[in-house]
């Protein structure tokens, strides 16, 4: 999150230092308005003033203010030219906007400045997955894998934990990364916690459980995509749904689903962490559910008060948070099994289907376009995967090529919006012996036009170091039969997941080359194909998986299970 991104310092007069200081002071707050008067105020009193310009820019940028954030940006670097600090905050809130090209030249030129700058280093890597630029990527994997054997810890503290969960690190590494950011937590806030205590009012016997939903992301999002019809499926008899929002307000249909779900929606967005934390804890709130993480634009400081009884994380990271502040993982059978719970400091709550929330209301759009409008040949088999480009890696990709190149007249069509990662992938396939016109790229679309497009594509291969969620979701709900694998992690299964809960089993591949063998049978055998789409058009409708109110019903039992354990004074166990 841009929270944590390194300030550019410079030599500046006193009083715009002490303004300067105060802004850093409010922004690591929270108070993001306050922030952002003390550095315009710094910037008055020294209009050339790199370090404000940058951090001013960094905080419009957190309130997704980005045009003037960026030109700020700019401007320090203007300033500064020699800064790699500088070049750093600009590089990171341009790959925050989606502007992967132009963050990594920036990235460069920082590492040209100073070479082991260990936050130029660090943050260069996920968007050299963006831009599917592989070699530089697994380059500095391979070097942090490095650092981190060596026992450079300083470096551990430095990557973000979402960013370690994306990568072939050693487990070891990705645990110490994600205790390293709540140890600092903890170690700031935990103070805090006998405050929110005492502001909670009493747990009356019989009371209704009280669940608070936090997140940044109540809008036009995947969590917004996700979630948005089961707030009001809640069972108001015995739960109160709540939702603190600190995102901005998209004014769309998704936000004003969600707010008018929940029995009281609050924008916590001009708060600090501490009057957030003590605003939940007064209200009284039972069950405080995460659903950031550690993922972009997390608060995990208000968890790290602790300003209710029990915290869960669930949705939004697919790894433990190894945190004392968070009591619950939601899970179920498949991403999450017995053999891989010791990598996890949560207890194991286990729903009985899928973990993950499906939207049965989603709309699609009624047309589906030409083939042509979308670029796409009008015959040929169309594999495709509108995964996120980091998640293409090497070898998925060189399984495609393989595909590619066994069935005659295909394509694989990808939604990749880096023009540097599209040159690279049409690079790859030439290498590979495909033609680089056989990669399609989508463009974005709003979300019922993208769904439809999908019935203009035979199969989805999902990706492999990290699965689709969302993504993989909206195919299966858009009727697109979709090939995956379990791997050995959380992020790795959850495709794995959507498909058991459909009752599609024969497209769980047994490992890399299954998911080939799969994949290549079926865009040989269109019989075969056409029968899976029947079962996945009937499934969609009767099954688990696109049930919102059923989900919502067994995700309340868990809840229940949880609030019975604490009002009995028992530890959170898995259940």
């Amino acid at each position: 999150m841009l929270r944590r991104l390194l300030h550019a310092v410079s030599r500046h007069t006193p009083a715009a230092a002490r303004l300067n200081e105060e802004g850093i002071r409010s922004w690591h707050a929270g108070e993001l308005s306050a922030a952002e008067e003390f550095f315009r105020r710094a910037l008055q009193a020294r209009p050339r003033y790199a370090a404000a310009c940058s951090n001013l820019g960094m905080v419009l940028a957190e309130q997704r203010q980005f045009g003037e954030g960026l030109d700020l940006l700019t401007r320090a670097v203007e300033i500064d030219a020699g800064h790699a600090g500088a070049r750093v905050n600009l590089a990171n809130t341009l790959a925050y906007d989606g502007q992967i090209d132009a963050a990594l030249t920036h990235y460069e030129a920082a590492l040209r400045l100073e070479p082991e700058n260990a936050a130029a280093r660090i943050n260069f890597i996920k968007p050299c997955m963006d831009a599917c630029r592989w070699d530089d990527a697994e380059a500095e994997t391979a070097r942090l894998s490095g650092l981190h054997r060596g026992g450079m810890t300083e470096w551990t503290s430095q990557v973000l934990p979402f960013v370690s969960l994306l990568l072939p690190l050693p487990a070891s590494m990705q645990i110490a990364v994600a205790r390293s950011h709540s140890a600092m937590l903890t170690a700031r806030y935990a103070p805090l916690r006998a405050r929110m205590r005492a502001l909670r009012p009493p747990d009356r016997a019989g009371a209704k459980i009280r669940i608070a939903y936090l997140s940044g992301d109540f809008r036009n999002n995947a969590v917004g995509h996700q979630t948005a019809g089961m707030f009001g499926c809640h069972d108001r008899g015995r739960f109160e749904a709540h939702a603190y929002s600190w995102g901005h307000d998209d004014g769309s249909e998704w936000r004003r689903r969600i707010a008018a779900g929940c029995e009281r929606f609050v924008d916590i967005r001009g708060e600090s962490f501490e009057q957030s934390a003590a605003r939940i804890a007064r209200d009284g709130m039972h069950i405080l559910v995460n659903l950031s993480g550690y993922g972009g634009g997390n608060r995990n400081e208000i968890f790290a008060m602790r300003p209710a009884p029990l915290q869960v994380q669930w949705l939004g990271y697919p790894g433990t948070m190894a945190a004392d502040f968070i009591d619950y993982v939601v899970a179920d059978a498949m991403v999450l099994p017995a053999s891989m719970q010791s990598g996890f400091t949560e207890a194991i709550a286990r729903l009985p289907h899928c973990y993950q929330v499906n939207d049965d209301r989603q709309p699609i759009a009624a047309a589906t376009p030409a083939r042509a409008d979308c670029g796409l040949p009008d015959r040929g088999f169309v594999f495709c995967s509108f995964n996120q480009s980091y998640k293409v890696d090497r070898a998925v990709f060189a399984c495609w090529m393989r595909l590619l190149a066994a069935v005659p007249g295909s394509v694989l069509w990808l939604l990749v919006t880096s023009q540097g990662g599209r040159a690279n992938l049409r690079a790859a396939a030439a290498a590979a012996g495909v033609a680089p016109e056989r990669i399609v790229f989508a463009t974005p679309l709003p979300k019922a036009e993208h769904l439809a497009r999908h019935g203009l594509a035979d199969l989805f291969l999902d990706t492999w170091r990290v699965n689709g969620g969302t993504t993989a979701s909206d195919a299966l709900w858009a009727g697109l039969p979709l090939v995956s694998f379990a791997g050995q992690g959380f992020g790795t299964r959850v495709a794995a997941s959507l498909l058991k809960c459909l009752g599609l089993d024969e497209l769980i591949a047994a490992d890399r080359q299954d998911y080939e063998r799969i994949a290549l049978a079926l865009a040989r055998d269109p019989a075969a194909l056409g029968g899976l789409r029947k079962r996945l058009s009937h499934a969609r409708t009767t099954g688990t998986l696109f049930n919102t109110a059923g989900f919502v019903h067994d995700f309340e039992a868990l809840l229940e299970t949880m609030m019975r354990r604490h009002r009995e004074g028992l530890p959170p166990a898995s259940c």
